[in-house]
Order: structure tokens, then sequence, then C-alpha cells
């Protein structure tokens, strides 16, 4: 059966889309909101109503959201609507069109192209490509009788040939799935041919869970998530980490290095296929499976997206379609713009039409195919400005963030991103790892701003290792910790963390490793009497993540281990620890055993994020820091209905001490860290059931 060709512009018109259990026709919606925005741009941005402070940048600020207005007036123009400009999937890579496989690829520089791989014993003579005038090659391959011609699981390669006449093989830029020689580290990828019968397609069982009013995000990495020395399977993630997840009271998971990365040790950051889930965990199936489990137990998943850079490896990665052909085709800048120094890696070109398609379509891939319900963006800064934050410290002056320094290229593609992904899914979730602070990145792109739900507030951990590192508790300044969890722009919502990955890499140590060392290892016992450093350990780091959950945002995050005081630091294989994976998992039995002190640290996590299910203080715009007593290290705070009250004192306990409260009555007490359930003293009696205020 032949297959017929029409124009670009024309193959997407009246295409669909499906937001969770939603389906509508888009191109309409999104003409009403454009129309509406353009009546926006006429007057005054909102974000400069909210924070007047940012009229002297009112210039910077009308020019980019104009600059977005433009491009969002030239994809409905020239691609029926942002949604639809972001089906890429469905035209380029591998798609199946009237009993024939359909093969496209973007590669304007290319003098000739074929498909190569076991189907035609890589003699890709008979599969000729044909180059459009946008330069996208493209290759019909007819069924043979009822069968595709290229059988799922079949590996494949793009082969083009260069300006110079040499041949190169690179993997598909849209491939969904690449492998790797089992078991051999450094091996070269294989672009996969995933096409699976319709009958043995994973299908999801479990509607998406609603958008929780404050994320609490329990941040995983599923490679590294079994308790032995290997690499953790989704389906393993999904039966046996789920649950303990759950358990602690999280509504969210994100999930760290799902997009496939040829070296491990990158932590997921070193992306080589941005439509292909990471092959050491398992198939595309059994990420859905480990999604639809998430769902089930009603919670929200997250995909740790990186659209910052890609990998330089040229085999195996977006860099292998650059041969130095100029930026407007290829995916990257040219010369020192398109490459990250301290990264390695390459920098994508924002304004680029075609990297503008595979970037959003990724977005919406990831959201649709897989049914992920938002994204946490990683590496902002480093896309907001030319200097990607490198020998910056941001000092607030908003001179930093709105200059020439800024990328306003990389800015203009994260308003398009967010407005996108907000439109085909409304209860999406949607954090930037952001350091640099920028006003206006969390707030809506109809009001000016760049659309994110969420910032990470980074220099949270940033403060708290200091103090654990240079100080003792003693010389701890209360207004010094009060001030850096509120340091924050209240009109923009943030996710607030004591520890993270990055807190727990090698060369560094967990919080609960700072604050008891060596120490762990011979003295968690319940047994025997707790050290002086164990007992002031374990009360200082639920006192550290507690008081930096309750003040620091709107909503929390922890890495996978840190909720029990994980002992040691991450290490990935590589060269310079002979490969191993000694140090990159998770030691779930230290927390399931009963005699061990680890269980008061997650009973106490888990009593957090109860709190937080019951009274929702976190979502309260109702904060108040009544007293800072850096005498006696009490810090006290109301925030919704509840009041917080925390010694700091490495020895006093007080009886009687008088707090000020908003609302006067009577006050129970809800939560208390010294409670023995949680490896306290249980100081505090809760008999008479309440206090007065």
């Amino acid at each position: 059966m032949a297959c017929n060709f029409t124009q670009r512009v024309e193959e997407i018109q009246g295409l669909k889309i499906s937001s969770g259990r939603k389906s509508l026709t888009i191109s309409a919606l999104e003409s009403a909101t454009l129309h509406q925005q353009i009546e926006k741009a006429t007057s005054r941005l909102k974000v400069i109503e909210i924070d007047p402070t940012l009229t002297s940048h009112e210039d910077h600020l009308v020019s980019r959201y104009n600059l977005f207005l433009q491009r969002m007036q030239e994809i409905e123009e020239y691609e029926g609507g942002l949604a639809n400009f972001a089906l890429g999937y469905k035209k380029f890579g591998f798609n199946r069109e009237d009993g024939c496989i359909i093969y496209r690829e973007w590669a304007p520089f290319a003098q000739a192209a074929q498909l190569v791989g076991d189907f035609n014993g890589w003699n890709g003579s008979g599969h000729q490509m044909e180059k459009d005038q946008f330069g996208v090659w493209s290759l019909q391959i007819p069924d043979q009788g009822e069968k595709p011609a290229i059988v799922h699981g079949s590996k494949v390669k793009f082969r083009f040939q260069g300006k110079n006449g040499s041949w190169y093989d690179r993997i598909p830029a849209w491939i969904k799935w690449a492998t790797v020689q089992a078991g051999k580290m450094g091996a070269a990828y294989d672009g996969i041919y995933w096409e699976p019968p319709a009958e043995k397609r994973y299908k999801f069982r479990h509607p998406r869970p609603s958008k929780p009013t404050a994320p609490l995000i329990y941040e995983a990495h599923v490679g590294m998530s079994s308790k032995e020395p290997r690499v953790a399977s989704y389906v393993e993630f999904a039966d046996q980490v789920l649950p303990r997840i759950k358990e602690n009271n999280y509504n969210t998971v994100q999930l760290m290095a799902v997009m496939e990365h040829s070296y491990y040790g990158s932590f997921g950051y070193h992306v080589t296929n941005f439509f292909a889930v990471s092959s050491r965990s398992g198939t595309p199936d059994e990420l859905k499976y480990l999604i639809d489990k998430a769902h089930s137990l009603g919670l929200q998943v997250l995909i740790d997206v990186v659209h910052s850079h890609a990998s330089s490896n040229v085999e195996d990665g977006l860099n292998g379609f650059d041969l130095g052909q100029s930026s407007q085709d290829s995916y990257f800048y040219t010369g020192e713009r398109g490459y990250h120094k301290l990264w390695d890696s390459r920098l994508f070109n924002y304004n680029n039409w075609e990297v503008q398609r595979f970037l959003l379509s990724n977005l919406r891939w990831w959201i649709e195919e897989y049914q992920f319900d938002g994204f946490r963006f990683d590496g902002v800064t480093s896309m907001l400005y030319h200097h990607h934050g490198i020998n910056m410290s941001f000092s607030g002056n908003y001179r930093e963030y709105f200059s020439e320094a800024t990328n306003v290229d990389a800015v203009v593609y994260l308003m398009l991103a967010n407005e996108l992904v907000h439109a085909i899914y409304s209860d999406c979730t949607i954090v930037a790892e952001d350091v640099s602070g920028m006003p206006t990145l969390c707030r809506a792109v109809i009001e000016g701003g760049v659309g994110f739900d969420h910032r990470l507030a980074m220099g949270i951990p940033d403060k708290w290792i200091q103090y654990l590192k240079h100080k003792s508790d003693e010389e701890w300044s209360l207004n010094d910790i009060t001030y850096s969890l509120l340091n924050r722009r209240v009109t923009e919502k943030c996710i607030a963390y004591a520890e993270s990955h990055d807190q727990s890499l090698v060369g560094d140590k967990t919080f609960a490793f700072l604050l008891m060392d060596k120490e762990m290892y011979y003295n968690m016992s319940v047994f025997q009497e707790a050290s002086s450093i164990i007992q002031r350990g374990i009360s200082l780091h639920k006192m550290i993540h507690f008081i930096t959950m309750a003040l620091g945002g709107d909503g929390y995050l922890n890495f996978m281990g840190n909720e029990f005081g994980h002992p040691e630091w991450v290490d990935f294989p590589r060269e310079g620890n002979g490969w191993s994976h000694d140090k990159c998992l998770r030691q779930w039995d230290l927390v399931d055993s009963d005699h061990l002190r680890y269980k008061h640290m997650n009973n106490f996590d888990k009593a957090m994020n109860l709190l937080e299910q019951r009274f929702g203080f976190l979502s309260s715009t109702n904060v108040l820091v009544s007293c800072i007593d850096e005498s006696n290290k009490i810090i006290v705070f109301e925030r919704g209905s509840l009041v917080f009250i925390f010694n700091f004192h490495p020895l006093n306990t007080y009886s009687g001490y008088k707090v000020g409260c908003n609302l006067p009555g009577k006050y129970k007490v809800a939560l208390d860290s010294d409670s023995q359930d949680f490896g306290g003293l249980g100081r505090i009696s809760t008999s008479k059931g309440s206090m007065h205020g």
C-alpha cells in the first residue's frame, strides 16, 4: 500500500489533544487565549502591578512578553496552534500511517540520508530518504503483507552524508527507546524501533490524582533505589518503594534520570535521547506501570526534565547531528555560546523553530504517552542567563535579572513551555530549579511572568550546610536562620528543602552524617543508651527538616532516604571507583530494623507530612514570626491555625515559657519532636490536652 505526504502545515490541522480524561480541540481555545493576551499587552503587565519596583525594568519585561506573543502568533499561523506544534512526535521519528512506517528526521545540513538497521542488514541503499524545503528527510516503508517492515525491538540508525562526503550513523533524534549491551560500561547505544502490537501495549488503569494544594515531594532515583548494589528496575521501584512513599504521607514523586543518558554517573543530567526512557531500569511499558501504580496510590509523578543542555556525546546523542553547521540548521548554538564549559555539554538554540518543536513536543510526549503529572525543570539558572550563573553571586539587584546578560530566547522558550503544559493538563505541577531568584519566574505568563508554579528554595540547604560544617549549634544565629527561611518573594511560590540529592553526592555528606558521623555505625541501637552526639544529632535532624518545611516555602521536598537519616553518600559507578555500585543504593534495612533509631527519624518525617495534610498550613498566607530569642535559642511563629515553637538550645529545657499568639484560646499539642515515638525524651506532657494562648 502506498503512503502519500502533504505539507507539514496541512498535516497538523484538525489534530486533537487529550489531557488525562479530557479531550478537546485546542486551536480555537488557543486562539481565544492568544487574543486575550494581546489585549493584556496593551495595558501595564500585571507583574508590575504586583511588584511596582519592577517598573524600572518594564521595557525588558514588555519586550520579552511581546516576543512571546509574536512567536505564539507565528505558531498559530503556520502550525495551527501551540498544542498542535507540540505534536511533533506524531510526525517526526517513526510513525505508522496507512499501512506504512513513516520515518522523518530534521537534518537540513545533510547532503544525503538513509535509514539502516537490522531490517535491511545495515545496508541503506534501498532505503534512501528525500529532503523537503524545510530540511526534513523522510522515508516511507510499506508493510510486508500484514506485518510491518521493521519488527518491534529492531535496531535502527539514521545514516547521513556530510558536506565532506563522509557518512555518519546516528541514533534517530526522536527515538522512543535506546539500549546498550548489558553489563558493559561505556558501550555505544543503539536506537530501538519501539512499536509493540496494540494488544501488548500497556493500558493505564487508574485516573490521575488531582493537583495537591501544597506539594510534598519525594525526590527519587529509580536505579539506585535497591538495597543491593545494582541497578533497580521500574517494576521494583513501583512495588517496593512507592508504598513507602505513600506510607510517609507524601503526595508527589519526582523521578530523576528517566530520560536516557549514556553516562550513569551524570545522575541523569547529560541526556542523550530525549524521548526515550532510561533502559537501565526497564522498558517504556514498565515505566508506565510505575506511574500507573503511583496514581493508584494517589501520588502525582513529576519527571526531571533536562532542557537546559544536552550530552556532548556524538554517537548516541543529539550532538552527533552537529557537524559545524550554522545555528539555524542545528539544535545548538554555534561556537562558545553552544558549549557549557563546566558541564561539558551542548546548549540549545532556543530561538530555532525546529528546536522549539522538538523541546515542546518532548514535554507533551511525557505528559500524554507516560501520564506524568508535571515537571521539575533542571538547570533553569543556566538557561536564563548567557553567563549560566557561573561565578555569579546574585544579590537581588534587579539589574542582575533584566539586562543584556539575560538569555531572552531561553526565557521566551520557558514561557511557551509553561503555557503549553498548563493548557494541555490543568492539574500539572511545574517546578523550576533556579538559584538566581529571578522575579516573575513563578507568575503566570498572561501576567508577564515566566509561568512556573514553584521554584526550588535553593538557598536554604546552602545555609544549613554552612552552619553544619562551620559552626557548632551553640553558635547558630536564629535571626540568620529565620531570615534565610523567609528570604523569598511572597508573590511566587517556593518548594523548601533542607537537603536534596545534591547534598548526598560523593565528596559530601547527608545531614544525618554531618550531625552524627561515625557514631551512626555503632551507636544507633535502641538497646543501648544513646550517646550525646546521637541524641543531639537525631534531635537536630528532625528540627532542621521540620522548620524548613514549616517556614521555608509553599511545598516541601525530600530526597530518597534522607527521611530516615541515611548515613552514607551517593556515588555512581565510574572509573574512579572501579565502576562500583556499592554506594549507589539505599539501605532500607536500616529503617526497617525495629531495633535501630533510624525508625525514629522516619516516624517524624511521616508525622510532619500528616500534620500538613490535617491542617494545610503550607498553603496559608498567615505567616507571623512572633519571637526570635537568641539567648534562649527559641523561635516561635504562626502559620495557618498552628503555632510552632522550636527550642534549639543544646542544654536548656523550659517550663512555663510564654509566647504570644495572634488568636487567643486553648491550644493542643499537635506534634512534638521530643516524643519517644520519634526518639525523644518525652519531656512534654500532652495528658492535659491543652495550653492557654
